[in-house]
């Protein structure tokens, strides 16, 4: 699959890897691609940046959905997170609550397989001999992965709108 990717398309998925590990994920989810597409260039990060969706803005807003530590949900029982992080601190060390860095090889989660995979068939729909970012993109939004959609939204942006400008006729920006 990988021999119809362009370079730019290559880059992408080798930096979700890296957007992986710096977020301390297991696995790249699509959002990890979709933090490469925008910290890259070529049709999906012009479409991106039109859209006000720069690499750091998405970042933070992927940091905030993916703590599995929901603050909202336990101060409502109560429960002050920073709290609870200020203790375990104080009594493990820094980053005690954090998950373990992911070391070594990562791999690609179910949801990022889907994306690659919905990329390739968005390329075949439009006839087009290479896969370049905007099919990933078009790929990544064709998923509906949760998380993708909660950072999105956050920053005001419709993934299916999105999905539907990357997909358009083939011209992305």
């Amino acid at each position: 699959m990988f021999e119809r990717f362009t370079d730019e398309a290559r880059h992408v998925v080798a930096a979700a890897q890296e957007e992986a590990r710096a977020l301390r994920a297991d696995e790249v989810a699509p959002v990890h691609l979709l933090l490469a597409l925008a910290a890259g260039g070529g049709p999906a990060g012009r479409l991106m940046q039109a859209a006000g969706l720069d690499a750091d803005r998405l970042r933070s807003a992927a940091r905030r959905s993916g703590d599995p530590l929901d603050a909202d949900a336990l101060a409502a029982l109560g429960v002050d997170l920073d709290q609870v992080r200020a203790a375990a601190e104080a009594a493990f060390g820094p980053g005690a609550l954090d998950p373990p860095p992911a070391g070594g090889h990562i791999g690609f989660a179910g949801g990022s397989r889907r994306s690659l995979e919905e990329a390739l068939r968005s390329a075949v729909r439009r006839k087009d001999r290479r896969l370049d970012t905007g099919h990933l993109l078009a790929g990544v939004l064709a998923v509906g992965d949760p998380q993708v959609g909660r950072v999105l939204r956050e920053l005001g942006t419709d993934p299916r709108e999105l999905r539907d400008q990357a997909e358009g006729d083939g011209e992305v920006a």
